[in-house]
């Protein structure tokens, strides 16, 4: 039984979570990699460093972090909100 406004929470609940995947997302990829390279070039990842090794690697690697995190989050959505495909 669907709740009186459910499609409103849901969407507002799934909005929310796409805008903190984005988020984490540019603060690893553009914040890491870019802006705070500076800062992090002072610390090495196997011989390089890190700053770069966020720009070549590491925003690559949270971003299939993020994917596999969504993924589980969104089907939490979707059984919270009683939207599930079984």
């Amino acid at each position: 039984m669907e709740k009186p406004n459910g499609g409103a929470a849901y969407w507002r609940a799934t909005l929310g979570l796409l805008t903190t995947v984005l988020v984490l997302w540019f603060v690893v990829s553009y914040g890491f990699g870019i802006l705070l390279r500076p800062i992090l070039d002072g610390i090495h990842l196997g011989g390089y460093p890190l700053g770069f090794w966020f720009a070549q690697q590491g925003s690559i690697y949270a971003f299939l972090v993020l994917i596999f995190w969504y993924a589980a989050r969104m089907n939490k959505l979707d059984r919270e909100h009683d939207v599930h495909e079984d």
